[in-house]
């Protein structure tokens, strides 16, 4: 009987157990509000209920914008942080709610494939998750780019006005032409003549570009195809966060186990791991996936996280990164990404495949 129904066997989840899935995650109130409170809380508690709006709209000249770019990108590093940690408390409970209530054996014992019902909440927990990101992060944008300082035409640095938007070697051109200014403003040395100048320019120019591009995105509204980056960094960040709750929760089968431990991951071991390289052990750092992503984190982001490292992140999302180590290349950057997307969605399934019903 169980064989001949249309599901049964099958790995592929159907869209049944899927909107099942989804539903069941939804019916938790308490769960959906602690996702609510930490993704889209942050922007509304310092954005709205932080009054930021109303002072700045009752006193302009005592308080500034609510949209800065300091608070775009406080935020939007805020949102990444909170929308890891909660993404693996959904994951958690995703992987581990057919156990806590008891219901894990009735399930098996229809016939339906266990690795369809593993694969089914992905997307039951991803459909709760990435709209409540992509909600907050819009709710920074319009504020940002509605309620924001006028966008700047040149970058200050030590009191020395550049033009905006140039690279390393129209940055270097520019120096070269105004040798008094940047003598006089630039940590070049003692530099007394052209031909001095001139060296401590040459000497100096790849720090003096970080200094340049920090400042650049720290003082500048991000554009829109920057947002779009950011936007989608966010995102990634907390789909990782689900898919390696959701694979952790189903091999330990405990949510608050496996809740402590992503929280400790995140808040914990990754920043110590990023900002302090560790000798004979830095192959090992990189295989921690927030590193991979604070090395892709883009470059509005990266300026004002207090990291002075830089990485080839440019290349694929416009940014230099923000470790405090020396980065990894792109191919690994990537290979560990993906590597914790599948690496930890295959335990998972495993898990699931081989438990006592």
């Amino acid at each position: 009987m169980i064989a001949s129904l249309p599901w049964a066997g099958t790995w592929l989840p159907t869209w049944g157990l899927i909107a099942t899935k989804h539903l069941e995650l939804r019916k938790r109130r308490g769960l959906m509000v602690v996702v609510a409170v930490l993704t889209v809380g942050p922007p509304v508690l310092i954005l709205i209920l932080g009054l930021r709006l109303l002072f700045h709209a009752v006193d302009p000249a005592s308080y500034g914008p609510a949209g800065t770019p300091s608070v775009f990108s406080g935020l939007s590093n805020l949102m990444a942080e909170f929308g890891f940690i909660v993404a693996a408390v959904l994951g958690a409970a995703a992987g581990t709610t057919d156990l806590s209530d008891g219901v894990f054996r009735n399930l098996v014992i229809t016939g339906r494939s266990r690795l369809a019902l593993y694969l089914a909440r992905i997307p039951a927990g991803l459909a709760i998750l990435l709209p409540c990101v992509a909600l907050a992060f819009a709710m920074v944008c319009l504020v940002t780019s509605y309620e924001g300082v006028p966008q700047p035409t040149s970058v200050s640095i030590g009191g020395v006005s550049v033009p905006e938007h140039l690279d390393q070697a129209e940055l270097q051109a520019w120096l070269l032409q105004h040798p008094g200014q940047a003598a006089n403003e630039f940590p070049l040395g003692p530099a007394t003549s052209a031909a001095q100048v001139r060296s401590a320019i040459d000497q100096n120019i790849d720090s003096l570009y970080r200094d340049y591009t920090a400042n650049e995105f720290g003082g500048s509204n991000p554009a829109i195809n920057e947002m779009a980056k950011i936007g989608l960094w966010v995102e990634l960040e907390a789909g990782i966060g689900f898919m390696v709750g959701l694979g952790l929760g189903s091999l330990t089968g405990q949510r608050t186990l496996t809740t402590i431990l992503m929280i400790g991951l995140e808040i914990i071991v990754t920043p110590i791991l990023a900002a302090h390289e560790i000798p004979y052990f830095l192959d090992g750092q990189r295989l921690v996936v927030g590193l991979a992503m604070d090395q892709l984190r883009p470059a509005a982001l990266g300026a004002g996280s207090g990291f002075q490292g830089g990485g080839p992140g440019r290349a694929l999302f416009g940014g230099r990164g923000a470790l405090g180590i020396p980065p990894m290349p792109t191919w690994a950057m990537i290979s560990v990404i993906v590597g914790w997307l599948v690496g930890w969605s295959v335990i998972g399934a495993w898990r699931m495949m081989t438990r006592d019903a």
